[in-house]
């Protein structure tokens, strides 16, 4: 079996990029080879800070020593309750981002308070942003702003943003470079803002709609008469019906339709219903059922003989979804 001091150059890069960031640090002091193989550019494309309630002056020193140019993505928490005490992302930082990591690319931000953070201090060079369990203030996206902020912005994560509701849902009609959107838990955001924001955002091709107040027909409904070239669709089946699903019949470009429960009511479409309406969608590849009970069961044989040009997938809900029916 091979030693550690054996093993390739790429192998123990592989191996380091698993470890936590504090620990990457920490191993750096083992000797100058280790050291040699930390400060390598390829181990910094991607980090997770939400593992640490970290000091300002910590995350500036990983920001100047060891990301800068060398960032694609970056995961970071807030801190939002935790206490007065605990830092706070600034608008300086984002800046600083913007500044020293030209090529980061995905930025996802956990619990953080950003009502004192203008969006137009977020680095411009990102193509998707994440904002989960997140507080913003009113004047975020809405329409009125800065046109040229975020101009490459190709997907948004909404997650547990309890201030997001219709006038900010209307203001990411701005970012034309915008190509998927994923609502989970936006309770504010109402039917009618949905149907009226999606018919200026007709070029997404992916939609997502999680555990929201919103019925699946009406969203559904909305889809239908404004995303045709939409070929993602995945969404909670609260209100869902055998007439609403049938709306889909025909979408030119849909590939990929998940379904997730668990709250299913005697209007549910039955097995035989999704069949008839996927057999219409002549580009759909992936259909995918989650938390509705119906795995294992005669339900999953009649949708697996009847798309056999389909990966159909069945199966209970995982775990880190459940709360989205919570």
């Amino acid at each position: 079996m091979a030693t550690f001091a054996e093993l390739p150059d790429s192998v123990l890069l592989e191996i380091f990029s698993y470890l936590p960031v504090r620990d990457r640090i920490r191993i750096s002091r083992v000797c100058h080879h280790w050291k040699r193989l930390v400060d390598d550019r390829w181990l910094w494309r991607h980090v997770d800070l939400t593992l640490y309630t970290m000091r300002p002056k910590v995350m500036w020193h990983l920001l100047r020593r060891y990301m800068a140019s060398r960032l694609y993505s970056l995961r970071m928490g807030g801190y939002l309750f935790s206490g007065s005490q605990a830092p706070q992302l600034s608008p300086a930082l984002m800046r600083a981002l913007g500044q020293k990591c030209p090529n980061l690319k995905r930025l996802c931000l956990h619990v953080a308070d950003l009502s004192m953070v203008p969006i137009t201090s977020l680095p411009p060079t990102l193509r998707t942003l994440e904002l989960h369990s997140c507080e913003i203030s009113m004047a975020w996206l809405l329409k009125q702003q800065d046109p040229t902020v975020l101009p490459l912005l190709e997907c948004i994560v909404l997650d547990r943003v309890p201030a997001f509701r219709d006038e900010h849902l209307q203001g990411l009609t701005r970012f034309r470079a915008l190509r998927s959107l994923v609502l989970g838990g936006t309770y504010r955001v109402t039917e009618t803002g949905l149907d009226a924001s999606l018919q200026e955002m007709n070029y997404l091709q992916r939609l997502e709609v999680l555990g929201c107040t919103l019925s699946a027909d009406s969203t559904l409904l909305a889809i239908s008469r404004h995303l045709r070239d939409v070929r993602k669709i995945r969404l909670t089946v609260r209100g869902l019906s055998a007439p609403g699903l049938a709306v889909l019949e025909g979408m030119p470009a849909l590939e990929s339709l998940c379904l997730l429960g668990p709250l299913i009511t005697p209007e549910m479409p039955s097995p035989t219903e999704i069949l008839s309406s996927c057999l219409t969608m002549p580009k759909l590849r992936v259909l995918e059922l989650q938390g509705l009970g119906w795995e294992g069961q005669e339900a999953e044989r009649i949708l697996c003989k009847g798309l056999p040009h389909c990966m159909v997938i069945v199966r209970a809900c995982p775990k880190e979804s459940m709360d989205w029916w919570m």
